[in-house]
């Protein structure tokens, strides 16, 4: 199966990516049923947020959306992996904030979009909010012949996925096939990054343990604010880059801040992923417009 040609597929004036290319499913036999597709990640939109970190916080998610508007090829669907809002003890501006960013992704021309909670979204209610604009906080879809899995371990105020959660996911990996081609998101990292600054999940090593038989697994996560690349055995993670401000790298300073604030949005984006015999990753930076 031939790759994309991601200078034909990104015709976006002004629109210029860093492409990762990996042979993420070494094992996978293609077959008739299974197709090339893409799809979009966006990531920590934190839609709310106001602060020296970005002075142009509330039209960053708009610049974005244009941004994937924009494409020539548009994606079969797009996933926000969490963070979509921005934290707030206030109920009622938790809600106001949710319902603004609905209106503002709704102009997405791409209508299959998928949504998961992050931490700002979610641990202050369990979820309470999160499920009324955007549905279960876990759940799983296929797609061209991938399987997708949808977890949630932003929920719990000690960011862990629950015993539940595990034991739906235990179930929900028994019946797939050990080559099967497997797609994970969340919003934490499932391994240990660093934990010090919460960039973990209290019990993402149990969920690990249960996805390494499979043998054509990937995670797509964010939190971090930062594009990232690691292994756990065979499996990759793949980090993605905020739309409100980027993190410093892991442990690279004494304390998690933000970093300065830079007016040509150099550290946001979003990322455009192609699923094939190959993964290939196109990170898009925003548009200035």
């Amino acid at each position: 199966m031939a790759h994309v040609d991601r200078r034909d597929f990104l015709k976006l004036a002004g629109i210029a990516g860093v492409t990762f290319t990996a042979g993420l499913f070494p094992d996978r036999k293609i077959s008739a049923q299974t197709a090339d597709f893409h799809f979009v990640q966006f990531s920590d939109t934190h839609w709310g947020y106001s602060g020296p970190a970005n002075p142009d916080a509330e039209h960053t998610l708009e610049k974005a959306v244009a941004t994937v508007n924009g494409l020539t090829n548009q994606p079969d669907f797009i996933v926000f992996t969490g963070d979509l809002t921005h934290t707030t003890e206030d109920a009622k501006e938790r809600r106001a904030r949710m319902k603004r960013f609905r209106e503002i992704v709704g102009a997405l021309h791409v209508k299959d979009v998928r949504f998961m909670p992050g931490e700002h979204d979610a641990s202050l209610d369990a979820g309470e909010a999160y499920k009324e604009f955007f549905g279960e906080t876990h759940y799983t879809f296929d797609h061209k012949g991938v399987h997708f899995i949808a977890l949630d371990n932003a929920s719990d105020p000690e960011a862990k996925l629950g015993e539940a959660q595990l034991a739906w996911l235990a179930a929900d990996l028994k019946q797939r096939k050990v080559d099967e081609p497997i797609v994970v998101m969340t919003h934490r990292p499932l391994f240990d990054l660093y934990a010090k600054w919460d960039w973990t999940t209290a019990d993402g090593t149990k969920a690990i343990d249960l996805l390494m038989p499979y043998q054509n697994v990937v995670v797509f996560y964010g939190h971090i604010h930062q594009e990232h690349h690691d292994m756990t055995g065979h499996i990759p993670h793949h980090a993605a880059k905020s739309l409100i401000f980027p993190q410093p790298a892991p442990g690279s300073q004494p304390k998690r801040v933000p970093l300065p604030y830079d007016p040509a949005m150099s550290g946001l984006g979003t990322r455009d992923i192609t699923m094939g015999a190959k993964i290939t990753l196109t990170e898009l930076p925003v548009s200035k417009a």
